[in-house]
């Protein structure tokens, strides 16, 4: 199960890698309107909580004494790269702990905000939370850069190409698992689909 948080989280992280590199140092920084967040304030707010839930995540509760929630919506970046630098420190910290997981301690207690979670629902809070900012991320992103934005899923007008293509990646005529939502070539099938 680690193996497929890792892989999900991955794929998640890369949106935001792919969108940062199609963006300006002065796009990063761009807001809507006061009320709304630049991109680097979004970084700074997904990777502060990161840092907050996952440092020592298995023995001290994850809301940090030290983390400053609402100065995570004030930017202090400077720079693109103190942003993305700043996002890599997050995403290195969270990978470090969810390589901590394992059998005997997923559905160990773990607390935020003195709340008890077991350490599978504190991961799944953020399968919630980060792709969600992660989508804000893109949509600015993809509103800055309108018909210069270079897409991260399926181009427009080609789902049946992409269609085709997957069909013919995962489907053998002799394949033996018929299951619409279970690839048998899947590396995340689990055996008992197989």
């Amino acid at each position: 199960m680690k193996d497929l948080f890792v892989n999900r989280f991955k794929y998640y992280k890369s949106l935001g890698d792919k969108s940062f590199g199609q963006l300006s140092d002065e796009q990063m920084f761009w807001q809507y309107n006061d009320e709304s967040n630049s991109i680097a304030v979004i970084v700074k707010h997904i990777a502060g909580n990161m840092l907050s839930r996952w440092t020592n995540f298995l023995t001290e509760d994850g809301e940090k004494a030290g983390r400053n929630r609402d100065g995570e919506f004030v930017n202090t970046f400077k720079t693109k790269q103190e942003v993305i630098d700043f996002w890599e420190k997050g995403w290195e910290c969270f990978f470090d702990a969810l390589s901590q997981i394992n059998d005997e301690n997923l559905y160990s207690t773990i607390y935020i905000r003195g709340e008890g979670h077991s350490v599978l629902d504190a991961v799944l809070r953020q399968l919630a939370h980060y792709p969600y900012h992660i989508g804000q991320i893109v949509s600015i992103a993809k509103m800055m850069k309108n018909d210069d934005w270079k897409t991260l899923s399926i181009e427009r007008n080609k789902s049946q190409q992409f269609n085709d293509e997957m069909k013919h990646k995962f489907f053998k005529e002799d394949a033996s698992n018929s299951s619409p939502v279970c690839f048998q070539n899947s590396p995340e099938v689990r055996d008992e689909y197989k």
